[in-house]
């Protein structure tokens, strides 16, 4: 399992432009069974995702293709977590 962070970088007032192109490459991710949540990191930070079902390097390549990374928009943080420990609702992520 992954936590991706996305944290805006200096070219934060970009995000207007490439807003729609990153909501489809969000799409994408859900699309393919990658993601399982998306969300805001508080206060106005820049984003997080909870990825899993995909090696680590191919997540890295799909989190590259993101245009708010291409753009400079935000800087991506992978963190690789290996559950120990899981409430049965999240057996699917022992796997």
């Amino acid at each position: 399992m992954f936590v991706v962070t996305l944290k805006f970088s200096e070219n934060k007032a970009g995000a207007g432009d490439l807003m729609e192109s990153h909501k489809a490459w969000i799409q994408r991710g859900f699309d393919e069974g990658i993601f399982l949540m998306v969300g805001s990191l508080q206060p106005n930070m820049g984003g997080g995702i909870f990825a899993h079902n995909v090696t680590r390097e191919d997540l890295e390549a799909f989190v590259r293709q993101d245009p708010f990374v291409t753009g400079n928009v935000v800087a991506p943080d992978i963190l690789e977590i290996t559950p120990a420990r899981l409430d049965e609702r999240l057996d699917f992520l022992a796997a």
